[in-house]
């Protein structure tokens, strides 16, 4: 939603996958030109607890919003801001809607985006991204162990294999089924780590252009269907989570709800950016398209995949 000033308003999922993205392997936060977040409550609320990484909002003594030192809004690809609640960009008095259109006006790069239902919805949803930790040093962000994309709410997430196998993030997302799309079979295994009795559903197949995925499009589809339910999420890893994984999840949504290979690969490129499917597995979710809807609806041609 956007009000034609500059502000729009996202969801809690959106903005939590801009906080996971990565560059290969490194976290996007690591960035100082990826991220101004601006937490817009009174200072007691902030101190009390904000989401990660985010900075207080300054006002001046007359309590008007002010430019952080430093901020560089004209670099940054993300500017956020939330408040407690704010669930419409007409609502009166919202300190998140009077922050992000003062800073629409003093130059951002990019729409100001605001949280819909500010803190209390994001931290409902993400508890484990809540903090009182206000100072980060850039080694801090370099470290930043982030979290396997949210590809349906709740529900299906895609990362990497060193996610998969993290104990920490599975108890978070409350994953409870892994896919796992490489040759790697050691990652997941039962006899050395209690977490992995968890299901698990292995698709042994390389990232290369002789790989054949789409045979097992069927039953994997199926799989995350029956696994994923609420309070209960299935993770799809890979190596990187730029390939395999990714087709993975894009036929699951072209069964699932029923959308083109368009739709879905639009979707899942904006859960995770630098996203690649290689140009075979394209070609492979093509045919799938085909045997979906009994003929091919995407245009597949380079560059637009």
């Amino acid at each position: 939603m956007a009000d034609g000033e500059g502000v729009v308003l996202w969801n809690s999922t959106d903005i939590f996958n801009i906080l996971n993205q990565t560059d290969i392997r490194y976290p996007r936060l690591c960035d100082p030109n990826y991220l101004l977040l601006l937490d817009t409550r009174n200072r007691k609320d902030y101190n009390e607890s904000h989401i990660l990484t985010a900075k207080y909002a300054p006002r001046n003594e007359a309590g008007s919003f002010l430019v952080p030192y430093e901020a560089e809004l004209q670099t940054k690809r993300h500017c956020i801001v939330y408040d407690s609640r704010t669930n419409s960009l007409n609502e009166k008095g919202s300190p998140a809607v009077t922050c992000a259109r003062m800073l629409w006006d003093n130059g951002s790069r990019n729409p100001v985006i605001i949280i819909k239902g500010g803190y209390e919805l994001f931290s409902a949803l993400y508890p484990f991204l809540r903090t009182q930790k206000i100072i980060y040093t850039q080694l801090e962000l370099d470290s930043c162990e982030p979290y396997p994309v949210e590809i349906i709410p709740g529900l299906l997430y895609s990362g990497t294999l060193e996610q998969g196998k993290n104990p920490a993030i599975n108890k978070a997302l409350k994953c409870k089924a892994h896919v796992n799309v490489s040759c790697r079979q050691d990652v997941f295994c039962k006899d050395e780590n209690p977490l992995f009795q968890n299901k698990i559903f292995n698709i042994p197949v390389e990232d290369s252009s002789d790989a054949d995925v789409h045979s097992y499009f069927k039953n994997v589809v199926e799989f995350i269907d029956e696994s994923s339910q609420p309070g209960q999420s299935v993770l799809v890893c890979s190596e990187l989570n730029l390939s395999r994984s990714i087709t993975v999840v894009i036929a699951y949504l072209m069964w699932k709800k029923h959308w083109t290979l368009e739709k879905a690969y639009t979707h899942v490129k904006k859960c995770r950016n630098n996203m690649q499917p290689n140009r075979s597995f394209i070609e492979q979710l093509s045919k799938w398209e085909d045997c979906l809807y009994g003929h091919i609806v995407t245009d597949i041609s380079e560059p637009n995949y």
